[in-house]
């Protein structure tokens, strides 16, 4: 069965590719809006499975992963920034504070049959001066990231701590796609554990376990 992640992120597909098996890549091509009155988990759950329905209509013989990120503080949803001064705003909210990052994967199959799985992982920021938000915004690095930072980037300067899949809160919870794919039929020859073990990607050995 063909295997399609419905994403333009760089950051997804590098997780993927973790897991050795054949798959494409194709960007979804919808524009997130958010609605109000949605939960944060509401809002990633709803657009993950729209990613993955958008390149099902295309791709109806394919098995389509769909993935969203969203920022949970105190049960307002905060997404990417729209530009750097949003990004300053958004990272001056978040600051000195803790926030859930929630990330939603969806698996569509050809049959029209749907899996989703929800990871929540909790990240305590240090108290940063708007001078040093300033300058890490300046870098452009936040402005396509939830939150507005990266954990497995600069943004790691900024980071107390993370309790939960740290996988999940870069965008993509390797564990919960092993997960749906396996109850989907596919065979998978890489040990996730392992990966989770090792944790040699995207700055992962930097936090604490």
């Amino acid at each position: 069965m063909r295997l399609i992640l419905a994403s333009s992120s760089p950051r997804r597909k590098e997780i993927l590719s973790l897991l050795g098996l054949p798959f494409d890549v194709i960007s979804p091509g919808i524009e997130e809006v958010f609605q109000p009155g949605r939960s944060p988990t509401a809002e990633a759950s709803y657009w993950a499975v729209e990613k993955a329905r958008m390149v099902c209509r295309h791709y109806p013989d394919a098995a389509v992963i769909g993935s969203d990120t969203v920022i949970d503080l105190e049960g307002r949803t905060i997404g990417k920034p729209v530009d750097p001064d949003d990004a300053v705003r958004i990272l001056t909210l978040l600051a000195g504070r803790t926030h859930s990052v929630v990330t939603v994967v969806a698996l569509i199959l050809p049959t029209g049959d749907k899996r989703v799985a929800v990871e929540t992982v909790k990240v305590r920021m240090h108290p940063v001066s708007k001078e040093a938000i300033v300058r890490y915004v300046a870098t452009g690095e936040p402005l396509d990231k939830a939150g507005a930072y990266s954990l497995q980037g600069e943004g790691r300067q900024m980071i107390a701590s993370i309790e939960g899949d740290y996988l999940a809160a870069v965008g993509l919870p390797l564990r919960a796609v092993v997960g749906l794919l396996r109850e989907s039929g596919f065979r998978l020859s890489e040990d996730v554990e392992s990966i989770y073990r090792t944790r040699s990607i995207m700055n992962w050995r930097s936090y604490e376990v």
